[in-house]
């Protein structure tokens, strides 16, 4: 995992925004929706430097298109948890699942049914390596 960089909490509800976008989206949009939605009321400086931070965190692309630019997500929501996910690991838990697990477990009780769950899916993941 190299060069991954987690997302600020502002850098994820823009991304948030642009994710749930069905087309590629302006910084003027986006402050609209912002302003409409959030009551933000931000000003295009401050939304440029934003969206070039996402830029070069490689979350996001920018083409210019006339005077603007054109931002298109770079990766869907699920790959960026992904990546959170596996620098998580790596970065606190050595990459190791179960370290990750016993953290979150030690000394509590687990429901029965979340145990039996849990097992199940680590059974169905053995089985897609193994078949």
């Amino acid at each position: 995992m190299t060069n991954f960089q987690k997302l600020s909490e502002t850098e994820m509800e823009v991304m948030q925004i642009i994710w749930a976008s069905d087309h590629p989206i302006t910084s003027g949009e986006l402050l609209d929706i912002f302003a409409q939605q959030k009551g933000k009321e931000w000003k295009g400086q401050t939304m440029a430097t934003f969206l070039a931070r996402l830029v070069e965190k490689g979350v996001l692309t920018s083409i210019k298109q006339g005077r603007a630019n054109i931002y298109r997500p770079r990766m869907s929501l699920e790959e960026y948890r992904s990546q959170e996910a596996k620098s998580l690991l790596e970065t606190l838990y050595e990459g190791s699942v179960k370290n990750f697990l016993a953290t979150l477990y030690d000394g509590k009780e687990m429901a029965k049914d979340e145990m039996t769950e849990l097992r199940r899916w680590f059974a169905e993941k053995a089985g897609e390596k193994n078949g």
